[in-house]
């Protein structure tokens, strides 16, 4: 679909006529025009009509919702207290936090609050938290329900509910939870429901909740065959607390010429250049709170070689003409599909060859797997290299530059001192030794630590079945629930 224009001709979020306040926080966030999903979805929304919404991950959903969801909410203003008058449900807790973040920065300026609601955190938090007023909460099933029940969760006053991923939640055995949240909610609700399939299981819930929705199928963007045809790519997996020390040995064993990491905040992007800087390396920020010649001294002296790594937001990334680079880094993973596809294009150009790297948590797997579907290549992943990996790879260098310097010849002086040490020493001793000074000069020694990643797993906020006895107030379970 092409990007909306308004009567003056000018196009972006602007034209979908959405509140100035939030087109000015997604200007701010780097946004320039919709996606697709994003040009599908939102006018269908700002009618407030119910909609049935076929989208994969990394198309854009959440701000196709939230900004519908929150362009009602400033322009219908409460009459009295501050009450919940948004709801988005996810299928995990992983999820709430990330939908519920990008919200808020939506909201930025808006006064509007959002409260994210899960599994696995402090319940008397939450508790307060809403006791506060929250205009819009982000929640799973089973700890929406757990609210509802202890009437800490107040949906009388909802205008907007939004289920999003709804096939993964019924897959997680969420079903009869979305059906005692959705009987909690005032019948003259908007009602919008977005999943990867639509199978009848979700057909169901769509006939049994939405009021004639508009159905919509968003089809992912094609990759182009042999778009990245020429860029190897690995993946490990690394804790959050792990991964600056993480990608200074993945620096170590790849050595890159000229590289470009990237990272999902300002803040992420001055503390790893300061990080990086204090153990040596020369790295270079790049990010939206730059002024222009700032930003064009940093990549004068980038193009120059006098950094060898430039470390940048996507936003501050854009439009960059960077002829020769030898590896991209994702510090963070893009949450979009789309996003990593430009990251790494960067790199390979021209018929070389290049390397992206990605450093995934340990709960992104889900998203990696969505990439690698959008891209139709296989992302290999594997552990941190090891010190002894370092040290192997080191030792080969210093091999190979003994190896070239061997075959340059003009080596008279130095037999001359082998042969007089070879009066004294087994000659293999007399190599050995000098391959030792020769590694130390090259490659340098010590200061190497092993990176300790400690196993996670993600947290899954899991309907609970008969087995779970249900604690505080309320009538607790349904008898009868079936457990995963």
């Amino acid at each position: 679909m092409t990007p909306p224009r308004d009567a003056s001709g000018a196009g972006g979020f602007a034209a979908f006529g959405l509140a100035d306040t939030l087109v000015n926080a997604v200007t701010s966030l780097g946004y320039e025009e919709p996606t697709p999903v994003q040009c599908e979805t939102i006018p269908v929304l700002l009618t407030g009509r119910d909609m049935l919404a076929q989208a994969a991950t990394g198309t854009g959903k959440t701000a196709a919702f939230a900004l519908p969801m929150l362009h009602h909410l400033l322009t219908n203003p409460p009459s009295g207290r501050r009450r919940t008058r948004g709801l988005v449900l996810v299928p995990t807790r992983e999820l709430a936090m990330q939908v519920a973040e990008a919200i808020h920065k939506y909201a930025r300026n808006s006064g509007l609050f959002v409260v994210p609601v899960y599994g696995g955190a402090s319940m008397s938090m939450q508790i307060r938290a809403l006791g506060r007023g929250a205009d819009i909460v982000v929640a799973t099933p089973g700890r929406a329900l757990d609210h509802l029940r202890r009437r800490t969760l107040d949906l009388e006053g909802l205008r907007v509910l939004v289920l999003d991923e709804a096939d993964e939640m019924l897959d997680m055995g969420f079903a009869e939870d979305l059906d005692a949240i959705l009987d909690a909610t005032p019948a003259a609700r908007q009602t919008a429901l977005f999943s990867a399939t639509i199978p009848p299981r979700i057909l169901s819930i769509a006939n049994k909740h939405l009021r004639d929705p508009q159905r919509i199928t968003v089809a992912r963007e094609k990759t182009v065959a042999g778009r990245l045809p020429r860029v190897r790519q690995l993946a490990y997996v690394v804790g959050r607390a792990q991964k600056p020390a993480a990608l200074q040995r993945v620096l170590d064993m790849e050595s890159p010429s000229s590289a470009l990491v990237f990272c999902r905040t300002r803040l992420e992007v001055d503390t790893l250049v300061e990080t990086l800087n204090a153990h040596g390396y020369r790295a270079e920020a790049l990010h939206g709170g730059m002024q222009q010649r700032q930003r064009d001294s940093v990549m004068n002296r980038f193009r120059a070689a006098k950094a060898d790594l430039l470390i940048a937001t996507d936003v501050a990334a854009r439009g960059l003409d960077i002829e020769q680079l030898s590896h991209v880094f994702n510090y963070d993973l893009p949450s979009a599909a789309e996003d990593y596809v430009h990251r790494i294009g960067r790199t390979g150009r021209a018929g070389r060859e290049g390397t992206a790297i990605t450093l995934v948590e340990p709960r992104e797997h889900r998203l990696l797997r969505t990439i690698e579907h959008f891209t139709k290549q296989k992302i290999e992943v594997g552990s941190v290299p090891t010190v002894a990996d370092l040290k192997a790879k080191r030792m080969e260098s210093t091999r190979g530059s003994l190896r070239d310097r061997i075959l340059a010849g003009d080596l008279d002086d130095a037999r001359v001192v082998v042969e007089s040490l070879a009066e004294e020493f087994d000659v293999l001793d007399v190599a050995a030794a000098a391959v030792k000074i020769a590694h130390a000069a090259i490659a340098g020694e010590g200061g190497d630590r092993e990176v300790e990643i400690p196993p996670a797993a993600p947290h899954i906020d899991r309907p609970r079945g008969p087995s779970r006895p249900y604690r505080g107030g309320g009538p607790g379970p349904r008898p009868g629930r079936r457990p995963r």
